[in-house]
């Protein structure tokens, strides 16, 4: 039997698996819904839900990959007692990571378009309506949108292609890296602009009225769901990472350093967009069109915009991309764990049915805009949103936490050793009643409650 694929280095582990949290959930969801709940009271429940949810639930996805050494498409098979079925969660993983896909690799070719235009200076000498009308001349001519989609996807699972280390950890590498130095050169330009400074006490000085407008409940909501999205957890993204690493570093140790990074590159995120906003007097609260209507309008309005804006929006790329190749490894990975096939089959026929599977997501914006699945102004990216955030991650990270710790699963005594073997900090037994009756209700709460919000 051919064995398992190790990672290089123990810092290409950390960055790839926070290459697999850092996405658009990061650096566009997150700042739009700070400013929507008051700005540092949110980012405050926000870090506190990380910690408590996101974070242990990453252990749980970490641990069932390295003791089974599989994707979750095997995985389940392989550690389950006999008779018991909870190998039916391999379907709903696979189900989850080809969904995330079939939308997010618009989305990314979005974020790859707008590089391209800010590079060649499309943006240039264009008022504040022209600006807002680039991103709807986009999204309305299919085959703009599926070529950008198609480089995104091509791109992507030829990185894979070439292997563990001389693909996947080598290139998500250099773009976390990058991705780093970039975020930190626009916070620094951003905090510099004119009146900065109401942007920053915005961002980091709770206050207390938005949150009595809002509501706390809601707000506690609003930071525990985007606490539980960004990590993309429960359908076992996280899980393969798991099945790559040895066993002398402990895991809690590693999901922390993981929820660490992914929440200071949120936090950064931040420090990049109110100050922007509050220079060019912008509402941050505003929603997703921050990212394609307002900030190119600011960073158009900027001395070198041209330049700013092509460095935001590599920026956005590589938070995106990086994403995509975490996840079509672990899609690559059903294929080799379920049929045997290698590698590069895995890459070339997955790359065709992931183009295939992503028209949909293209098409929903102009050819079948008709098609509103989920009531007027809808679409199917909305659809296909609500099916994975709304129901596949909370129910996933629901069955990788029972499974963990209750005796019908692998056992609270057989996760807690996964967890603690290798050297790190360690993750104590008295949490075990937290996680056997705390954490599932509050899991149950996030699924209720999204649907409520949803509907109503």
């Amino acid at each position: 039997m051919k064995s398992r694929e190790r990672f290089a280095s123990r810092l290409g582990f950390i960055l790839i698996s926070a290459g697999c949290s850092v996405g658009l959930g990061d650096v566009w969801r997150f700042p739009y819904i700070t400013g929507q709940y008051g700005g540092g009271i949110f980012v405050l429940i926000y870090l506190i839900c990380i910690f408590a949810i996101g974070l242990p639930i990453m252990t749980m996805e970490l641990a069932v990959g390295r003791a089974s050494q599989k994707s979750i498409a095997t995985s389940f098979h392989v550690m389950e007692k006999k008779g018991q079925k909870w190998h039916l969660m391999g379907y709903l993983g696979i189900a989850g990571n080809y969904l995330l896909m079939m939308f997010y690799t618009t989305v990314a070719g979005w974020m790859l378009a707008y590089f391209y235009k800010f590079m060649i200076g499309q943006f240039g000498g264009l008022n504040t309506q022209q600006v807002g009308e680039v991103f709807g001349s986009l999204i309305a001519n299919p085959l703009e949108m599926f070529i950008w989609m198609a480089i995104t996807t091509v791109f992507c699972f030829g990185v894979c292609s070439l292997g563990l280390q001389e693909g996947v950890e080598k290139v998500t590498k250099v773009m976390m890296v990058l991705l780093l130095a970039i975020i930190i050169v626009l916070a620094v330009k951003s905090m510099t602009l004119p009146n900065a400074s109401e942007g920053l006490k915005f961002y980091l000085l709770p206050d207390f009225s938005r949150v009595q407008e809002k509501g706390i409940w809601e707000t506690i909501f609003a930071a525990l769901s985007q606490a539980f999205f960004t990590l993309s957890l429960g359908i076992g993204s996280m899980a393969i990472f798991g099945s790559y690493i040895d066993k002398d570093r402990n895991l809690f140790h590693e999901s922390a350093n993981i929820a660490s990074l992914d929440t200071l590159i949120s936090l950064l995120a931040g420090l990049i967009i109110f100050p922007a906003c509050f220079a060019f007097s912008v509402d941050p609260g505003e929603g997703p069109g921050l990212v394609f209507v307002t900030l190119p309008n600011i960073i158009n309005s900027m001395a070198g915009g041209r330049i700013w804006g092509s460095l935001f929006f590599i920026y956005m790329t590589f938070a995106a991309y990086s994403t995509v190749i975490a996840v079509f490894e672990n899609i690559i990975a059903f294929a080799m764990d379920l049929w045997g096939w290698s590698r590069k089959k895995a890459s070339i026929i997955n790359m065709f049915l992931m183009i295939l599977l992503s028209l949909p997501c293209v098409l929903g914006f102009n050819v079948l805009s008709w098609f509103q699945p989920l009531g007027k102004g809808t679409n199917i990216l909305d659809l296909e949103d609500f099916i994975l955030s709304y129901n596949l991650l909370p129910i996933g990270s629901l069955i990788y936490l029972l499974f963990c710790v209750t005796r019908y699963g692998w056992g609270f005594d057989n996760y807690l050793k996964e967890v603690n073997t290798g050297e790190g900090i360690k993750l104590p037994r008295a949490f075990k009643g937290y996680f056997q009756w705390v954490l599932p209700i509050i899991i149950i709460i996030v699924l209720i409650q999204g649907y409520i919000n949803f509907f109503s």
